[in-house]
């Protein structure tokens, strides 16, 4: 079985190297036009057929280019082609639903975006983003699904333009998403050495459909991500304090960072920068809770309460994973599947501490299986979180070529020496 299970990875690694890269390439892109294509056809989610009617023409643009180069048998430009397919399959449509929904059309964003830019209307107005049970309760019972903000105060920040310039295209709250991410993924891919990790890397935080789809619909993910892989980056390159800040900063977003945070903290613990590392980690996450601390109680009703299935309405993700099966079908299967994400949180904590991640790399793997296992296993998830486990497991190969480009400027120094002596 062992064996088996290595064939596939050895053929699959040998697929993803096949012609410089390019075969995977046009699968991916191939692919990804037909998914684009059927979304279009047949989703019956508005913003998501908007979004698969521009960009099935884009990746099918790509797939073209590819196709070029494999018959030109030059793999060169595959980065600058990720970013151009990315315009074409994310920003592209973000911008176009943008514009649409601020003309009057209905169906051009996602609930999270209604409820980030609610975020920032009430943190404008009373202090705090969230609203409490009582009013949440009090709300139409149609209306009260949107009075919910199960995110760190954090994501407020994201709907001040709105709150502060009104109904226009350029405060939709996904067009800040975007602007952040862009910023993060541009910085992190400076901190990494170019090649096929690389490409491959960012392939799969970009044009990817999962993520391609969820920045330009609702986005509120993508910046979360893109800081987490920012950080990593930094740790690789040894600027624990500018991890800190990136980290903290997506802490401060979305619950779903803190595995990021606590790994990286070992990480940082371990190799001896804690110091440089820990006060913005921690430092941004405890500030961006201030808000929160005007009304204790209805941050809990939103952060915990509403996403562990306690609240006044029930949460829409409910994807057909492990967790949500067991929640359903099991006689108090709810519990029994938050044992079983607690039993593997403590696996996961005994290996981390046995164990320690000692590069970026091993870390991003520890998160990548780590938030893999969280969200088979929660009771309420969506098929859009897998972002997150797929985008970290890539960067790993990624962040191993840092460590190897770090070392390769230490390493003739000494070389030098030996050969003088």
């Amino acid at each position: 079985m062992v064996s088996a299970t290595l064939a596939r990875v050895t053929l699959l690694a040998r697929f993803d190297r096949a012609h410089g890269g390019l075969a995977a390439d046009a699968a991916l892109y191939g692919l990804a036009a037909l998914f684009a294509l059927l979304t279009a056809l047949t989703s019956t989610l508005l913003p998501h057929r908007a979004w698969g009617a521009i960009a099935a023409w884009a990746y099918l643009g790509a797939f073209l280019v590819v196709v070029g180069q494999l018959v030109l048998r030059r793999p060169a430009g595959r980065l600058p082609l990720t970013w151009v397919a990315w315009a074409g399959t994310a920003l592209l449509p973000l911008i176009v639903e943008a514009v649409q929904r601020s003309a009057g059309q209905a169906g051009r964003a996602q609930e999270e975006v209604l409820v980030v830019e609610h975020m920032g209307e009430r943190l404008a107005g009373s202090g705090t983003p969230y609203l409490g049970p009582e009013a949440i309760a009090a709300l139409p019972p149609g209306e009260q699904l949107l009075g919910y903000a199960p995110y760190q105060p954090g994501m407020a920040v994201f709907g001040l333009p709105r709150a502060a310039f009104g109904d226009v295209w350029w405060t939709d709250s996904r067009v800040w998403f975007a602007v952040a991410t862009v910023a993060a993924l541009a910085a992190a891919v400076r901190l990494v050495p170019p090649g096929g990790p690389l490409v491959r890397a960012v392939q799969f935080a970009t044009v990817l459909p999962i993520c391609a789809l969820t920045l330009a619909t609702g986005g509120d993910d993508l910046p979360v991500l893109a800081l987490g892989l920012l950080a990593l980056a930094c740790c690789a390159g040894g600027r624990y304090g500018a991890a800190g800040l990136a980290v903290g900063a997506a802490a401060a977003l979305k619950l779903f960072a803190l595995p990021i945070l606590v790994v990286l903290a070992v990480l940082a613990l371990t190799t001896g920068h804690g110091r440089r590392f820990l006060p913005g980690a921690l430092g941004l996450p405890v500030l961006a809770l201030l808000p929160a601390l005007v009304d204790a109680d209805a941050f809990v009703e939103n952060v915990i309460r509403f996403p562990l299935g306690h609240g006044i309405v029930t949460s829409p993700a409910q994807s057909p994973f492990p967790g949500y099966l067991i929640a359903q079908a099991v006689p108090g299967g709810r519990y029994v599947a938050a044992g079983l994400l607690v039993a593997v949180a403590l696996a996961i904590a005994v290996v981390l501490v046995r164990r320690p991640p000692r590069t970026a790399a091993a870390a991003a793997l520890f998160c990548g299986y780590g938030l893999l296992a969280a969200i088979l296993l929660m009771p309420t998830t969506r098929f859009g979180y897998l972002l997150y486990p797929l985008a970290l497991l890539l960067w790993a190969p990624a962040l191993n070529a840092v460590l190897s480009r770090r070392t390769a400027t230490t390493a003739p120094r000494g070389d030098t020496a030996l050969y003088r002596l």
